[in-house]
């Protein structure tokens, strides 16, 4: 708005030219304190020629009072011309005059009103309206009226919305467009149009009263004026006195307001109260509806007020620009300094000798770093690592390639190149400390002592790549690191569980920002050693993105053949990965890639029985977790029944994390209540104290046992002690006697002399009463109170199953489960055979029921010819649970027996269970999951189990204690199943 008002200052001279009646308006500033003090305002040449006003906001005294005695010769001069005269405007007036315009072509103003006396540049996009504004200028009628455009319903005129506003003003026409118009206004004059663009200068103020023409919007107008006021009303005076002196304060510190004076008294003439209030609120930051406000108020004294509170705020916000630029200045100005300060020590030290410069000091570093580790460096190493060097010193600091020559000086000259930690090829010391971390685990243990033993035959060791693959829970991830210690070894985890970036294992190109070697060189940085072991976790979860394989980069990570000269896409230069152990953790080692699991030596770990449970929960989780929660032995005892309980009903999954949160759960609730049997004993524990120290007093002593005898969860304990301690009764009576001599003692002083040796044994025994009060006894009875109720109910749900009812033997991925397959008759009738499935069952469980259908029918014919069961009825087949997804092909055997004992009206033998693959012809194919299996049924109380014969080898190895007690049968063909599944009670008897 500033350039515009300048701009067209500079085009029309002539028609701001003063008018002839100088000497009124100086006369009127003589007799008006208010012009007096508009004066210093004014910067530059004034708009009355033989008139100069200084602009004193940074002025000095002595200016100001030369200013003064100028203004004073200046105002003596103009007093010899009219007395009464008044300022004029000084827009020279056209015909016609701007008040004989009562009917003029509407703009919106989408921002803010127009001001008398002020510029605004518009843009006027419909044609229409622009074609009559030009027409207009030819008639030398230029003016028009500018009107501000009300917001939207429901829309906050404070917040900053795009242009689809100005869009909707623009689609706007005739009567649409007049609601949108605030009625008050300013009669705008038009002094240039440039395309769409229009310059307008402000006059008067204008009021819409009615609609003259829709297209182009043209409307008839009344002016305003100002209400009559008194020029002498003290209230005016100081009001007008503040608006300039806050005018001042903000001319201070914003150089463009002068300008703004400068511009608007070209225009206008001078100062008037009503002008110094369109002034105020024309040049201040306030929103469109405060100015809007000032523009519709016609009582000076109102308009002087608002413009006032509007330079206020005007004020605050110059200081606060103020304050954030001189802090902004300051910081600058000390970084500047400190900046130039170090350049200048760094040049003093560099020409003292005292310090080389970075790029000698970094190759200096470097060195130093590789110096030790020359003789075991490979040649080619130490090729790359001089070339870098050298390029290093060519380079500028400055320069982007410096940096990365840097980290990549860095990453080379870190790596422990050809340095072997001391490793441990004593075999009985890896034993204990395997023992120590885990119970069982025989297979792993086993693998590593050997691992160990061709080590010490050798003397040397190489790398080798290890997968345990079980359930969650079982301790793979935690056996890592237990042989990591026993072979003295470092140690280093990384999972690559949803790894979908080749990068992260091979490294990116130095070529781009950021690049960062992959795991395995982070990890010799990490471990410092060339020899550690690797931990790679979750290796059967490894994604797939765009980015590449991850899957097929690991193939020359995990290769002995091929890791000896591994190569990092970041280090470019071969790493030896031959010494490194190689240890990965799946949970399904089906989803690993053939080619990934091909490379890989792999040991199962299965889940863990009843008994291997207890001990690890008994030597294991519930010691650590008590040292953890810092409760002592004596203060709490967890029963074998309590222990085997939580087990069987709590934690039945494979491993044995959830027993551990059991367990901590248990021994949380357990301190809570100590802590809380501690505060209400408090008292005593200070007795006791006393007592040590040598001379209780016997009053205070009674006073607190009498206490402890009318707390009632004292007394609870109490009784709770006596029951686990039968034999305490003696030493109850006699602390009941000492307790009654003790009283006595208090209230006859005379005998506390005699019985001060007994207060020492009254003292220890009391100590011993409050440490049983303490111990806290969890046992079955009690479990539920800790950790709630039985999560698990008892997988077995018949005791003998009914007809077509059989158990059978399942592998998840959490262990092993055991599952009924149920067979009912849904209807009878000649050629109504048919075979219908429910549970939820896979697409392989599915083909093995319809092979099971036919092969029971097969049998059935054999066995009893004259049953035509399978012909005549339609079979319905079950397999609960019917929201669990189930799958796989070792149910076919245990479909065949619930079809045949439907079939023949027969329950099979009690406590049985099987499962194997059943083939057309009645063979039966070998299973997986033997030991998760075996496990199902004994936790299932079976006692009679059928294995595929190919399986025999597989049991065999099973530890011994899993094997106990069951009768376990090995078959080929499913007749021998059918004999043992349908043998009669007499023959059990006589067997």
């Amino acid at each position: 708005m500033l350039r515009a008002a300048t701009a067209a200052a500079a085009v029309f001279p002539a028609r701001f030219a003063a008018s002839p009646a100088v000497a009124a308006a100086a006369a009127a500033e003589q007799r008006s304190p208010l012009l007096r003090v508009l004066g210093v305002l004014r910067g530059g040449r004034g708009s009355m020629p033989g008139r100069r006003a200084r602009f004193c906001s940074n002025s000095s005294a002595s200016d100001s009072e030369a200013a003064e005695a100028e203004a004073k010769a200046e105002d003596a001069a103009g007093a010899e011309g009219e007395a009464d005269g008044k300022a004029s405007s000084a827009i020279v007036p056209t015909n016609p005059r701007p008040e004989d315009c009562l009917t003029v072509v509407a703009l919106p103003l989408p921002h803010r009103p127009l001001f008398p006396g002020f510029y605004m540049p518009i843009y006027i996009k419909d044609q229409k309206v622009l074609q009559a504004l030009i027409e207009n200028r030819k008639r030398s009628v230029p003016y028009a009226g500018a009107f501000l455009v009300k917001d939207e319903e429901g829309t906050d005129p404070n917040i900053v919305t795009g242009s689809d506003s100005e869009k909707s003003i623009d689609d706007l026409k005739g009567k649409e467009l007049l609601k949108r118009l605030h009625e008050v206004g300013t009669l705008a004059q038009v002094t240039s149009i440039q395309g769409e663009q229009v310059v307008l200068l402000g006059h008067r103020r204008l009021r819409i009263t009615e609609l003259v023409e829709e297209e182009p919007l043209t409307v008839k107008v009344d002016h305003l004026k100002e209400k009559p006021y008194n020029k002498e009303d003290d209230v005016i005076k100081a009001t007008s006195f503040e608006v300039i002196s806050t005018l001042r304060e903000v001319l201070k510190t914003s150089s463009l307001w002068k300008d703004h004076v400068q511009t608007y008294t070209q225009h206008m003439g001078d100062f008037n109260y009503p002008r110094l209030a369109d002034f105020g609120a024309a040049i201040s930051g306030a929103n469109k509806l405060l100015c809007q406000e000032v523009l519709e108020e016609l009582d000076v004294y109102k308009r002087l007020k608002l413009t006032l509170e509007l330079v206020k705020k005007e004020m605050e916000i110059s200081k606060l620009q103020q304050s954030i630029a001189k802090a902004i200045e300051e910081k600058i100005s000390g970084d500047q300094r400190r900046y130039l300060l170090n350049e200048q020590l760094k040049a003093i030290k560099k020409e003292l000798g005292l310090e080389t410069d970075d790029k000698t000091a970094l190759s200096a570093k470097f060195r130093e770093r590789i110096e030790s580790k020359k003789d075991k460096c490979p040649p080619h190493v130490l090729q790359v690592i001089e070339e870098e060097l050298t390029k290093l010193q060519l380079l500028e600091a400055s320069s982007s390639e410096f940096n990365v020559t840097r980290n990549y000086l860095d990453w080379l000259t870190v790596l422990p190149w050809g340095n072997y930690s001391d490793e441990n090829f004593d075999v009985h010391r890896a034993q204990q400390i395997l023992d120590e971390d885990h119970y069982g685990l025989s297979d792993v243990k086993e693998r590593i002592l050997e691992f160990i033993a061709v080590g010490k035959l050798r003397g040397t060791s190489q790398g080798k790549i290890i997968c345990l693959s079980g359930p969650p829970g079982v301790g793979k991830t935690s056996i890592g690191r237990s042989i990591a210690r026993a072979l003295n070894r470092q140690f280093y985890r990384f999972s690559v569980g949803g790894l979908a970036d080749v990068a992260e294992i091979k490294g990116h190109r130095r070529t781009y920002v950021g690049a960062m070697p992959g795991k395995m060189v982070q990890c010799l940085k990490s471990v410092g050693t060339a020899n550690p072991l690797v931990l790679i976790d979750e290796i059967d979860k490894l994604g797939r993105g765009h980015s590449g394989d991850p899957a097929s980069a690991l193939l020359e990570l995990l290769d002995p053949e091929q890791n000896v000269n591994f190569l990092d896409h970041y280090l470019d230069v071969p790493i030896d990965l031959s010494k490194v152990l190689f240890v990965c953790t799946a949970n399904v080692i089906e989803m690993i890639p053939n080619p990934l699991l091909d490379r890989m030596e792999i040991i199962a770990i299965a889940g863990y029985i009843t008994d291997e449970k207890m001990h690890i929960a008994r030597d294991y989780l519930e010691k650590n977790t008590r040292e953890a929660c810092g409760i002592k032995p004596e203060q709490v005892e967890v029963t074998d029944a309590a222990l085997l309980s939580l087990i069987e009903n709590y934690c039945r999954e494979a491993g044995v994390r959830n027993l551990q949160k059991q367990i901590e759960k248990i021994y949380r609730k357990i301190a809570l209540q100590l802590v809380r049997q501690g505060l209400s004993n408090e008292p005593v524990q200070e007795a006791v104290i006393i007592t040590d120290g040598g001379e209780p007093s016997g009053g205070d002593s009674a006073t607190l046992k009498d206490e402890n005898l009318k707390d009632p969860a004292v007394e609870d304990a109490s009784v709770t002690t006596n029951i686990t301690n039968p034999g305490s009764e003696e030493a109850n009576e006699a602390n009941l006697a000492k307790e009654e001599l003790v009283h006595d003692a208090s209230e006859a002083p005379k005998e506390a002399s005699v019985s001060e040796g007994n207060k020492d044994t009254e003292g220890v025994k009391e100590e011993t009463t409050d440490n049983k009060i303490e111990k806290v006894v969890v046992d079955s009875a009690n479990l539920g109170d800790f950790v709630g109720k039985p999560v698990f109910q008892a997988e077995r749900i018949y005791e003998q199953t009914p007809v077509g009812v059989v158990m059978g033997l399942a592998w998840t991925a959490m262990g092993g489960s055991t599952l009924y397959i149920e067979t009912t008759k849904v209807e009878e009738g000649d050629g109504k055979g048919a075979l219908v499935l429910t549970g939820q069952l896979g697409d392989v469980m599915k083909e093995s029921a319809q092979i099971a259908h036919t092969v029971g029918r097969a049998i059935l014919l054999e066995k009893e010819p004259d049953n035509n069961f399978f012909a005549n009825s339609k079979v319905h087949l079950h397999v609960p649970a019917g929201a669990t997804p189930k799958d796989g092909p070792s149910a076919g055997c245990t479909m065949i027996t619930s079809m045949l004992s439907l079939a023949m009206g027969k329950p099979v033998k009690k406590d049985l269970a099987m499962t194997g693959e059943v083939t057309l012809t009645g063979r039966i194919l070998p299973i997986g999951g033997v030991k998760e299996k075996t496990i199902a049924a004994r936790r299932s109380a079976i006692k009679t189990i059928i294995f595929p014969a190919a399986n025999k080898r597989d049991f065999d190895e099973l530890a011994a204690n899993v094997k106990e007690g069951l009768e376990v049968h090995f078959v080929d063909t499913y007749s021998e199943i059918y004999d043992i599944a349908f043998q009669s009670d007499s023959e059990t008897e006589t067997r």
